[in-house]
């Protein structure tokens, strides 16, 4: 085994230009795999985050035929008694946070500029809303008692040409199912970094939200956050009650989820093919070898080196490029994806325009680093450039001496 690795380090020496431009190519494909993989899940996972902290929760209770696409106020379609409902979720051991919301449709405008919205009616203490609070970019939070402010994006702002302090007209269709209208004084603006939010959302306290649309004290939903996300089947089986429906974020966020398992499928494909060009790269290498060394090959077996011993020989070769390339690969797709980490990569409006509502991309999208696909992409990739370069190795083990010794 000693002297196979003195012959394989000799023999991709032999041919540096060459060997080095194949190490390259596995480097290069291995490393656009490992940034598209983590420019894909870090995508994605921030994706369901935004959705769960911003508008699902862990778990969300509301009146069984509540639908949330239509933003009904009709009494049937609300809780009775959100209160009582918190209380309740608050007391089990998972739940971190429990917090009553009111959902409307309305028009804003100001001056000449209008917009369609969905108002939002919050708790401005519960720590469920501290996206927004933390969001803050100009002005001031909420307060609980405000009965004449509102909180917008900043992005919706600079559209209509409001600023902090300014005054706009809300219209919203109440429990009753006529509109009303009021005017309300912008306290703050926020900036979540995800188009769909701060483009369309207005918050206001909850009671506020409650009188402007005559719902008495109903509610639209309870969202509640776990301690952690495997807590939230429990905390649903507890709150099932009749005329109630309560999902988890799994139900709530089915679409992504299936979207998102279809999108890491074609990935996986993807990645297969490039492994495989790449593969392929190498076993021409191997092949365009075994070519040049025929006479080589036929005097090591007219010595007495067994077909096998060939074999190895030239799957070692491959293997060799294999794994420096891969190392290279990794080393050079992880300081990608560790800039991308940080500094993101700039998709614009392009996505949350074809997705809004469904997925929470943000402006920016941030890489992450798995390990485990990390692992699975390096393996993969040696497997298939060893499987690819059976063909060249084989043919270099059927060499026969006497025939070998009179090639050219």
């Amino acid at each position: 085994m000693f002297k196979l690795c003195r012959l394989t380090y000799r023999n991709l020496g032999r041919n540096r230009r060459r060997s080095l431009l194949t190490l390259a190519a596995v480097a290069l494909g291995l490393a656009l795999l490992i940034v598209t993989s983590g420019l894909s899940q870090g995508g994605l996972q921030s994706a369901l985050e935004n959705n769960i902290r911003l508008e699902t929760g862990h778990v969300q209770v509301c009146a069984v035929s509540y639908d949330a696409d239509k933003l009904s106020l009709v009494e049937k379609d609300l809780l009775d008694d959100p209160r009582g409902l918190v209380t309740r979720a608050r007391s089990l051991a998972g739940v971190r946070v429990a917090t009553p919301v009111l959902w409307a449709s309305g028009v804003l405008g100001a001056r000449a500029e209008s917009v369609t919205v969905r108002v939002t009616g919050i708790d401005p203490l519960s720590e469920a809303h501290a996206p927004f609070r933390q969001s803050l970019v100009a002005g001031e939070f909420l307060a609980p008692d405000d009965r004449s402010g509102i909180l917008i994006g900043q992005r919706m702002a600079k559209s209509i040409g409001l600023d902090v302090g300014g005054r706009a007209s809300l219209m919203v269709s109440t429990a009753d199912e006529r509109p009303d209208e009021g005017i309300f004084t912008v306290r703050g603006l926020f900036a979540t970094g995800i188009p769909y939010y701060d483009d369309t959302l207005v918050l206001m306290p909850l009671d506020k939200a409650q009188a402007f649309t005559r719902v008495k004290e109903r509610a639209s939903a309870i969202l509640i956050l776990t301690r952690r996300r495997e807590e939230a089947a429990a905390v649903t089986a507890a709150l099932q009650a009749p005329r109630l429906s309560v999902l988890t974020w799994r139900d709530l966020n089915k679409l992504m989820l299936q979207s998102s398992k279809m999108a890491t499928g074609f990935l996986n494909l993807m990645n297969l093919v490039t492994l495989a060009v790449v593969a392929v790269g190498i076993a021409n290498t191997l092949l365009m070898a075994v070519l040049e060394r025929t006479r080589e090959v036929g005097v090591l077996a007219a010595m007495g080196m067994k077909r096998r011993h060939i074999l190895a020989m030239f799957l070692m070769e491959a293997g060799g490029l294999a794994l420096f390339g891969i190392v290279l690969g990794v080393l050079l797709g992880g300081l990608a994806v560790g800039y991308f980490a940080t500094a993101g990569l700039d998709i614009g409006d392009a996505t949350n325009t074809a997705t809004s509502g469904v997925f929470a991309y943000g402006t920016t999208l941030y890489a992450r680093f798995s390990p485990p696909d990390v692992a699975a992409l390096s393996l993969t990739g040696l497997v298939i450039a060893l499987l690819a370069s059976l063909y060249p190795a084989w043919l270099a083990a059927r060499v026969e001496p006497a025939q070998a010794l009179h090639a050219i």
